[in-house]
């Protein structure tokens, strides 16, 4: 099945495409794929002992990017940043004994960690019986994290205040559960709703339905200050809804896929799809100054720099993301990619928040290992 990059637009087209009988010929491949999205599909023996890459890629941009250091780490998943030398991870946990259903009774649940770059060691943030826990996001001022909890079926999003560790499910009759969720703010995940439309739930644990866009059966939702951005299931073409004057407005943009808001909410990328091939497009807000960035087979794990100057992306030569998929960054400075790391699968990435570092995940297609590569100018 062909889901780039676990970006979770894509989860919630084949979720929009399930009849029961359909569902049921899924189960095995869905299963492998999302636990590999969701908390990253690992070998029995954890450890996050790094191993230096014996010759790490070194190409320089003129006076854009250059790749420095790779360090490996087997049998976790990366998902974000707490600091320079932290990250959140999900990770099997072997204290919890093996799953109970019998479809899932050779693995063992994942649980969410803190791992310390410097010490090697591990700090439990969530764990739970039964269940795989991942996705795990970090609000930008680090007080709450959306994580996603799954088994067999659809997981479900939950929302963790990190300093009470108390947490609330994003489910409820006005929306009857998210299909995806995204930080909207510091305060506010938004997503697009099992019952149609968007939601908004705030960290307070207030969840509503997004008034304008109920009924809609939408795939892309994704929020910049005061604009939802969206895609129906109807037609890929991007669409726009003031939350302030209600307003629709259609931009000219087709056949989209997903969508990145910029940090400093003033540009979007916008990956597309060309025929066989795809596009990672780069434009403002509007929808003006369109620039194609880059052009492949398949592309994923995008994502930008928290300055704003680099963006990072995977590509596939292949188009079945399975063989010759390397990690590139783009510098929008000296306007050049270069390729930082090669690898094998889906990829997905994060950035430190100094944006010296990159972490990238790679599934390919029985296990899941992270990678930190060290960026230099």
């Amino acid at each position: 099945m062909f889901i780039p990059g676990c970006e979770p637009e894509f989860k919630e087209a084949i979720h929009r495409m399930r009849t029961p009988i359909f569902k049921l010929a899924l189960v095995p491949v869905l299963l492998s794929t999302l636990i590999a999205c969701s908390a990253g599909q690992d070998g029995n023996n954890t450890t996050a002992e790094p191993v230096k890459s014996a010759e790490p890629t070194r190409e320089a941009a003129g006076p854009g990017v250059a790749a420095g250091e790779i360090r490996h780490y087997e049998n976790i998943v990366i998902s974000d940043w707490m600091d320079e030398d932290t990250v959140v991870v999900s990770k099997e946990n072997d204290k919890l004994g093996k799953m109970s259903l019998e479809e899932l009774a050779d693995s063992l649940p994942k649980s969410l960690y803190f791992y310390h770059l410097d010490t090697k060691e591990f700090e439990l943030i969530k764990e739970q019986e039964n269940v795989f826990l991942g996705d795990a996001v970090l609000s930008s001022d680090h007080k709450h994290l959306l994580y996603s909890e799954f088994s067999l079926g659809d997981p479900v999003y939950y929302v963790m205040d990190l300093g009470s560790k108390k947490t609330f499910s994003i489910t409820g009759d006005d929306i009857a559960g998210a299909m995806s969720a995204r930080w909207a703010d510091d305060d506010t995940v938004i997503g697009p709703a099992y019952s149609g439309g968007a939601f908004t739930a705030n960290t307070s644990g207030k969840i509503a339905a997004v008034e304008g866009l109920s009924g809609e059966g939408l795939i892309v939702v994704r929020q910049i200050k005061d604009k939802i951005y969206y895609t129906s299931n109807s037609g890929e073409t991007l669409q726009t809804f003031d939350l302030n004057t209600k307003e629709k407005a259609t931009l000219k943009i087709e056949r989209v896929g997903s969508v990145i808001p910029s940090p400093g909410g003033d540009q979007l990328l916008v990956l597309q799809y060309k025929d066989s091939a795809q596009a990672l497009l780069l434009t403002d807000t509007d929808g003006g100054n369109q620039k194609i960035i880059v052009e492949g087979a398949e592309l994923g794990g995008i994502s930008w720099s928290p300055d704003q100057r680099r963006i990072a992306y995977s590509m596939s030569a292949d188009g079945d993301g399975t063989a010759s998929t390397a990690l590139y960054v783009y510098d929008l400075e000296s306007v050049k990619s270069v390729k930082v790391a090669d690898g094998t699968g889906n990829l997905t990435t994060s950035w430190s928040p100094s944006g010296k570092q990159l972490a990238y995940t790679e599934w390919s297609g029985d296990q899941s290992s992270s990678s930190v590569v060290q960026l230099k100018d």
